[in-house]
């Protein structure tokens, strides 16, 4: 006998539990397909993100930002504070005690919307008239038949690893072991300097890490705005974060063992050989869509070429009724477009007509200062031969900013030239991830630069320099 359900997700990451919520609160009987276990073997919902991603990283940084303030920003506010240390165990445990509040928390959220939890390994069997046949693979007991009228994938993205180079997540890790060291290396090196090598690389150099991050592209974060990724480098390098861009990585060797250490040999920009010896290694050379063992075939489905699950714009797969959403279809590998992408379909299954633009979806990193933006940004524009205005103004001229000393950085708005409809936002400094929420909104409603200059904002406030960006655009800014 089978299990029969209104909706199948596979997979419980942010897009997945999202979607399965979503899909209850609309009324249709829903399961979800989970097979992660947590470091302790017990089953967990929450995917990477929840378990080792955004939340237990979010929470070093928080961490290790802390003991940088107290350690050496503190005292320009007039405090001294002697003899601080840190007590690492105590750190990760309050990372792990997080997690598991939030994994736990989506438990409750299942049993509140009536959500089964199915726990092991699903595959795609076939199908039986309109009903999509899986097949369960629990831990433990005998395998399930489940048939269901909906399928959503929601299976995310694993780490991307470097060819012939194990990873251990003792001595080379990816963002699983980064997350975990039982103690602070005294030399780090990280291979690529994206968002997680730039967080996790952040995270230890404030403990007291020397870092070293090699990136192979020859530019600085070529997916921001020039001007943003021109201010980024240069604060972090002030830091004191050692950046290698446009380097080849070649043979890299570890020595395994009690105090092992790892040695990366590479050639730099100018093909100069050379090669750097640490305690630990990162490897954050971005991740890939993560579809082992759903044997897509045995329905018709396949994967393009790199990996990804073909979909159309409202994330439906060439096969009815099955969709697939997150960080297994083309966009951007990020938490939040997957929970929207996952509430779009559920709504789309009961006949509803959501809209999701893409282009109005913002990105963060998460390092000191924050950096985010939302849209287009310069080098885009002038590649579609688009007319634009700029507004930028700096935080050193924030009187909140100065008073929090989070001087650094700026917001950068980018207008339309002749209708003056907000086209991209761009900001580093303090607070960024929450900043970029107002450009969303506004972009989200075609707003102008005008109509944001036209709102009041709050004083003294980061937010002022949003609206005066706003401003800035129309070449009237009010402070600067």
């Amino acid at each position: 006998m089978s299990l029969e359900f209104d909706v199948v997700v596979i997979g419980a990451g942010p897009g997945g539990y999202i979607a399965a919520i979503r899909a209850a609160q609309l009324g249709l009987k829903v399961a979800c397909i989970e097979k992660w276990k947590n470091p302790a073997g017990k089953n967990a919902l929450g995917g990477t993100c929840l378990n080792v991603g955004c939340i237990p990283s979010k929470a070093l940084l928080a961490s290790s930002e802390s003991y940088e303030h107290a350690k050496h920003g503190l005292e320009g506010h007039g405090i001294t504070v002697k003899d601080v240390s840190i007590d690492i165990k105590k750190m990760l445990d309050r990372k792990d005690a997080i997690v598991s509040k939030m994994t736990q928390g989506i438990e409750f959220l299942f049993r509140k919307n009536k959500i089964t939890w199915l726990k092991g390994h699903g595959r795609f069997i076939g199908r039986e008239g309109e009903a999509v046949r899986l097949e369960l693979q629990p831990d433990e007991g005998e395998y399930e038949i489940i048939q269901a009228r909906n399928v959503i994938i929601a299976t995310g993205s694993k780490a991307r690893h470097l060819p012939n180079v194990p990873v251990d997540n003792v001595l080379v890790c990816d963002n699983e072991g980064a997350l975990a060291f039982d103690s602070v290396p005294k030399k780090l090196t990280v291979i690529g300097a994206g968002v997680i090598g730039l967080e996790l690389g952040s995270v230890w150099r404030r403990l007291g890490a020397e870092v070293t991050v090699l990136e192979m592209a020859p530019s600085f974060l070529g997916g921001c705005d020039a001007a943003v990724a021109k201010e980024a480098e240069k604060i972090f390098r002030k830091q004191g974060l050692s950046f290698e861009l446009g380097v080849k990585i070649g043979e890299v060797k570890v020595a395994a063992g009690k105090g092992g250490s790892v040695t990366v040999h590479y050639e730099d920009a100018n093909g100069k050989a050379h090669s750097i010896d640490s305690d630990r290694l990162i490897v954050s050379i971005g991740r890939v869509p993560n579809t082992e063992g759903l044997t897509l075939d045995a329905v018709g489905l396949a994967t393009d070429e790199r990996g990804f699950i073909p979909v159309d714009d409202e994330c439906r797969t060439s096969v009815p009724n099955i969709y697939a959403i997150g960080d297994v279809v083309r966009g951007p590998m990020l938490a939040h477009k997957g929970e929207e992408e996952g509430v779009a379909v559920a709504e789309r299954i009961v006949g509803q007509k959501p809209h999701l633009d893409y282009n109005c979806i913002p990105y963060v990193i998460y390092t000191s200062p924050e950096i985010a933006w939302v849209g287009k940004n310069e080098a885009q524009l002038k590649a579609e031969g688009r007319a634009y205005r700029v507004g930028q103004f700096p935080f050193m001229a924030n009187g909140r900013a100065l008073g929090m000393m989070a001087a650094d950085g700026f917001v950068k708005i980018l207008a339309d030239e002749k209708t003056d409809e907000v086209l991209g936002v761009h900001i580093i400094g303090a607070g960024a991830s929450d900043l970029i929420a107002e450009a969303v909104v506004a972009m989200e409603f075609k707003a102008s630069s005008e109509d944001i200059a036209r709102i009041c904002h709050p004083h003294p406030s980061m937010s002022e320099a949003v609206r005066e960006a706003a401003l800035a655009v129309e070449k009237r800014a009010l402070n600067m």
